[in-house]
């Protein structure tokens, strides 16, 4: 057995020489074995987690901006913003060099386990940090250091899809990631409008809210962790050091997956426009319609409840839908109808016309949620998936920062000293419906057939 320390060279059962279904690998690298519903929840629960973690944190900080001072008012865009950038570079990085890293990895844990584990852990150090800070400087700083530790699990973890699920199981497993990652969302900006709704009365509120969120990640990754197998495949490295296996995340090969290229800009500006919504949510709630705290935290919760019940009905079926139509067709329509939700949220008069706009957008999000997994891993390379995974996940930790540049520091702040304190928000969604017309113009060049058809029909990988 080898060395976890010494991460020596892989012995021959590490990389089958000649794959078969026999050995439930085929020739193209994609498992052949169907796995069973309560593995493929397994594989997709610690999305649950992360998505809790960084829909729960942006959230509670966002109260934090608009409702205890640590901006002066106005500057409440341009605050998340100085926030959010510096991490948002460290996860660029961070990402698709880890995930690289772990596809060489071999450890008695397996090529990912390990990342996932140290990372988890890590972020709930760091959670506790952002939540005792009590300067914008601090904050950004420990939010910086959340990003690096959530990476550094994210990278590795983003290739067990394409590591174990067959090519008949992607849609459903797919499905199931989308799921979990929308479930994590409503659990984390639950939690933050509970925090935010019991501010006004209890100091410690967002300290709670904060650690909550980790104590959900860190059980997450536990399941994960303690009970996904992940099989012995593993790229051999034959003789290269890690530095240079780390420089290979960045290597201009990757220029030549165009379908793969396209498909992460199109990502990238749907993911932008849709990160709007939840970002503009406090927001928007308190500066158009004059909420205060605990009517902000209130209605947050009525928000969750018809966006939670939207993305948990549509998730699943438009996976399974994609299965049959083509994953293109299914994110063209996600992408026509999150534009007319954000559209109604831009121009609603009342309330309740914000929230029907609100149910749109969530259906939209479930189904892009679902079907993108989906047809990223049809697409990567199998060999290499940790690398082309977290390049793709480029696109979700940037686009968060995009919105807050563009929509928050930009276009909010911007509007609300022009046109009155108010009038910001409702311009930032209307920016969304703009990242949405460009996500689908990006789409159409990506070829959608799945790789290992690919290979069949020429003859080589």
């Amino acid at each position: 057995m080898l060395d976890p320390v010494r991460g020596a060279e892989p012995i021959a059962d590490e990389v089958p020489a000649e794959a078969s279904p026999s050995q439930g690998i085929d020739a193209n690298g994609r498992p052949t074995r169907l796995l069973p519903l309560a593995q493929l929840i397994r594989i997709s629960a610690y999305w649950l987690g992360i998505s809790t973690v960084w829909s729960g944190i942006l959230d509670i900080v966002n109260g934090r901006l608009q409702f205890t001072h640590l901006v002066p008012k106005g500057s409440e865009g341009m605050g998340a913003f100085q926030i959010a950038v510096v991490g948002t570079f460290i996860a660029i990085l961070v990402q698709p060099t880890v995930g690289t890293i772990s596809d060489y990895t071999i450890t008695r844990w397996g090529r990912r386990k390990p990342y996932i584990f140290i990372g988890a852990t890590l972020d709930v150090v760091f959670l506790w940090g952002v939540a005792t800070s009590n300067s914008l400087p601090a904050v950004a700083a420990f939010v910086g250091l959340l990003q690096f530790s959530s990476n550094f699990a994210q990278g590795p973890f983003q290739g067990y899809v394409p590591d174990l699920v067959p090519a008949k199981q992607v849609g459903l497993a797919s499905g199931l990631m989308g799921l979990m990652a929308a479930l994590g969302n409503v659990v984390g900006y639950g939690v933050a409008a509970v925090a935010l709704a019991l501010s006004q009365t209890d100091p410690n509120a967002f300290l709670y809210g904060t650690m909550a969120i980790g104590v959900v990640e860190f059980l997450t990754m536990l399941s994960v962790v303690l009970f996904v197998h992940e099989g012995k495949r593993v790229k051999p490295r034959n003789g290269r050091s890690w530095f240079s296996i780390a420089r290979e995340a960045w290597g201009t090969d990757i220029l030549r997956e165009r379908s793969f290229l396209w498909l992460v800009s199109s990502r990238f500006c749907i993911l932008t426009g849709a990160a709007l919504y939840p970002i503009m949510a406090t927001f928007y709630l308190a500066q158009v319609f004059g909420l205060d705290a605990k009517a902000t935290g209130d209605t947050k919760l009525i928000l969750l409840a018809i966006v939670g019940l939207c993305v948990t009905l549509s998730v699943v079926p438009s996976a399974r839908l994609s299965d049959r139509i083509g994953r293109k067709k299914v994110i063209y329509w996600s992408c026509l109808a999150g534009a007319v939700g954000l559209g109604m949220g831009a121009v609603a008069p009342v309330l309740p016309v914000a929230l029907a706009g609100a149910a749109v957008f969530a259906v939209a999000a479930g189904a892009f949620l679902a079907v993108d997994w989906a047809l990223m891993s049809d697409i990567v390379p199998k060999a290499s998936t940790g690398r082309y995974m977290g390049i793709s996940n480029v696109a979700t930790a940037s686009a968060g920062t995009v919105a807050l540049a563009l929509g928050g520091a930009g276009v909010m702040d911007t509007v609300n000293r022009l046109f009155g304190y108010g009038a910001g928000p409702r311009a930032a969604l209307g920016l969304g419906v703009v990242c949405y017309a460009l996500g689908a113009a990006f789409l159409k060049p990506v070829v959608e057939a799945r790789r290992e058809d690919d290979i069949v029909a020429t003859g080589s990988p």
